[in-house]
């Protein structure tokens, strides 16, 4: 069974499946495809986390092929010449853009853990690539929708807009030749097709007359790495989630620790004492992530300390069930030792029982806007994951500290956190969202909507959700939200903030009757199929 973003990602991955190939393979032709059918989020030129359960030895592995910062990035380059943050080179320059890791992701994937060879499950997007996908509603409307900020960029314009600067209308083709072609180098090349050759120097001139400073030696030094994911138990249930650089994974653990001290499930879904808990259990991760979590390679993450059954006592206790808290008044734990919304999230699950969840992005809404002429390749703009000035917010409204500031080489904190969980060893709910900072909040409310509020993955996926990140001192709720249970969370003391719907979870789920997936109904064009 496959689950995404993009139908037709999905019906590719499906048939991967049919023809024999497992998850891995799957999931890495669902990878290229998405670069080709939804170009806001789906990427060559971005990066992100794939997770992996192996049924064969009950074993999980996690892949992190989070974009890297370039040889010549340093600490206060995105400082303007008042010495503070300036967000236009952080996502609006050439400056804006990481290394792209997900062709060396996916390919590392694929070699160790799959069982078809690269051009067989490339083979689909270089198709779609080259005889062109129809334009569906969603697409139409967001390249229309941003045509302001795509159109500056020439190579861009050209791709994504007629030669009259017209926008193209659904139901009508859009053909990608250039990016077919850099599809077939990976093909036929390996890693190597992207990342030396024709298509670095392309990608590195683009960054470069865009005022950036990528080489085509950051470019072939980019490297993927193998992380041990983190692990928790909830409720009986074996909870795996990605370790840093993604903030998600720990933040899921640590609220998941704090909120099996109070009786949700007694409380009721998104009712007002349940949605308190979960938004105080939320309020003092967040402040946590603002100053432990960065890239591990290059800090000491507390992992343990923040995942400690001990710790999250600590912290139940310090919720109050009938008043909230000010945020003013939650700092970093005390911890010893020391150590976009447009993203896309696909879950696989193979007959054998193997199962991938993979999120990866390119930060903003087709990234930075810029397409590296001749490539086909949309290029991020990760760099503003990084904390520009240390309290000083993100795109998302994130806060960030010394541990995610910028520096070569480095990999910025990401909010990303494909989970899976686990039961008797086998994956019983494999889960995941784009959303950025709402991204950890969405996944965990899923696994609460099953674990907790016995929900089947259709309902736990439309359930409404909330989100408080810390700061700002705001509790964001969307509009389905009981007014009731509104007024009872301000009477609480909470500033209920009603906003746009979070999240596009992808899902799969393990159940008596067999697999059982949901995708999102927030957003349009999405697919889970089974066969």
């Amino acid at each position: 069974m496959v689950a995404s973003q993009e139908a037709l990602a999905t019906q590719v991955g499906v048939e991967i499946l049919k023809q024999g190939g497992n998850a891995v393979d799957a999931s890495v032709a669902v990878g290229f495809a998405l670069a080709v059918t939804l170009p806001r989020a789906g990427n060559l030129g971005g990066g992100g986390f794939m997770l992996l359960h192996r049924a064969e030895n009950n074993t999980q592995v996690a892949i992190d092929y989070r974009e890297m910062a370039p040889g010549k990035a340093h600490r206060d380059m995105f400082l303007g010449d008042d010495g503070e943050a300036d967000p236009v080179l952080s996502r609006q320059h050439g400056l804006a853009v990481g290394v792209p890791g997900t062709v060396a992701g996916m390919i590392a994937a694929l070699e160790k853990y799959g069982t078809m060879s690269l051009p067989q499950v490339l083979a689909p997007a270089i198709k779609l690539a080259k005889e062109g996908i129809v334009v569906t509603p969603d697409l139409a409307n967001s390249l229309n929708g941003l045509k302001s900020r795509l159109g500056k960029w020439p190579s861009t314009k050209v791709i994504f807009y007629k030669p009259d600067g017209s926008s193209y209308k659904a139901g009508e083709r859009l053909i990608q030749l250039d990016l077919a072609q850099t599809l077939t180098r990976i093909a036929k090349q390996g890693q190597a097709g992207f990342y030396k050759g024709e298509t670095a120097k392309r990608i590195a001139a683009a960054v470069q007359q865009a005022g950036g400073v990528m080489t085509e030696v950051d470019l072939a030094n980019y490297k993927v790495v193998e992380r041990t994911p983190v692990n928790g138990e909830y409720h009986g249930y074996q909870v795996v989630s990605m370790p840093p650089p993604s903030s998600g994974g720990i933040h899921i653990i640590q609220m998941l620790n704090t909120l099996s001290h109070f009786p949700l499930k007694e409380y009721g879904a998104n009712g007002a004492k349940s949605i308190h808990v979960m938004a105080e259990s939320m309020r003092r991760a967040y402040a946590d992530r603002s100053l432990y979590l960065g890239d591990p390679d290059f800090v000491d993450v507390p992992v343990a300390a923040l995942t400690s059954q001990a710790y999250a006592k600590q912290l139940a206790d310090s919720i109050n069930p009938l008043k909230a808290s000010r945020s003013d008044d939650i700092h970093p734990g005390k911890l010893a030792p020391y150590e976009s919304d447009q993203t896309t999230h696909y879950s696989v699950v193979d007959r054998w029982g193997n199962a991938v969840s993979n999120t990866y992005t390119l930060n903003f809404s087709y990234g930075s806007g810029l397409v590296a002429a001749g490539t086909g390749v949309l290029l991020n703009n990760e760099m503003d994951d990084f904390s520009a000035k240390p309290g000083t917010p993100n795109g998302f409204g994130l806060i960030g500290g010394k541990a995610n500031a910028v520096e070569a080489g480095k990999r910025p904190l990401s909010s990303m956190s494909p989970t899976i969980v686990l039961k008797d060893g086998q994956a019983y709910l494999v889960t995941g969202s784009p959303g950025g900072s709402r991204i950890i909040t969405t996944t965990l409310q899923v696994i609460l909507n099953v674990l907790d509020h016995d929900m089947n993955i259709a309902e736990a996926t439309a359930a409404s959700r909330v989100h408080h990140q810390w700061w700002p001192d705001e509790l964001r709720v969307e509009k389905s939200i009981n007014p009731d249970t509104k007024a009872l969370l301000e009477a609480m003391g909470h500033k209920v903030k009603v906003k746009s719907s979070m999240g596009s979870t992808q899902s799969i789920m393990r159940t008596e009757q067999g697999l059982m997936g949901a995708s999102d109904p927030r957003r349009m064009g999405s697919a889970t199929l089974g066969y």
